[in-house]
């Protein structure tokens, strides 16, 4: 009985010890937050596509599945991509979800290109600062197309967010009735 008891004390302290350690790592959430219209899964374990169909419209481009994006920004997509047929313009979602893993690839790879964090972070941010991460971003090519969306996404909830970045959109709902908020100098804010 006593060794069963050293025993299951011993695994319970190796397992707390296991999810500690991974929890520094970041590999592991160990605290959640929730927030209101939030799925209660962790959005930002969330993958997205690593990449998609070639764009029909633009072959530089891909036209990737909008799998991962949150639920309500899945169905403004859905609804922006219908008004965009209706007036005879295409879109191809060049990127949308990313994982924290896929995020931080993408601004590891960003830093080598640029040679500096700081200067990455105008064109991708780092993992914990991306909205691409949380589910609520799009970048729409080719770029005809996305300038449509800067003119007609608006009224759809969809707003372009960079003055560097013509492709990248944000949904809120609120932006519908609010208007788009003032663009800023790039992703980093400068």
């Amino acid at each position: 009985m006593r060794r069963t008891l050293i025993g299951v004390l011993l695994a319970l302290a190796l397992a707390v010890a296991s999810v500690g350690a991974l929890g520094v790592t970041g590999r592991v959430v160990l605290v959640h937050h929730p927030v209101t219209g939030r799925p209660v899964a962790i959005v930002e374990e969330v993958p997205g596509p690593e990449t998609g169909q070639v764009c029909p419209l633009d072959g530089r481009y891909v036209d990737e599945l909008p799998d991962g994006l949150r639920p309500d920004v899945l169905e403004a997509w859905h609804r922006l991509r219908a008004a965009t047929q209706g007036q005879g313009v295409g879109l191809c979602l060049n990127d949308g979800k990313r994982s924290v893993g896929q995020q931080r690839r993408e601004f590891e790879d960003a830093v080598r290109r640029f040679g500096t964090a700081e200067l990455a972070a105008r064109y991708v941010l780092p993992p914990e600062k991306s909205m691409h991460v949380t589910g609520i971003a799009v970048d729409v090519q080719p770029l005809e197309s996305a300038a449509w969306v800067e003119r007609h996404g608006p009224a759809l909830g969809w707003c372009r967010r960079y003055l560097n970045e013509e492709w990248h959109f944000e949904y809120d709902p609120a932006h519908a009735s609010t208007g788009c908020p003032p663009m800023l100098p790039s992703a980093s804010g400068s």
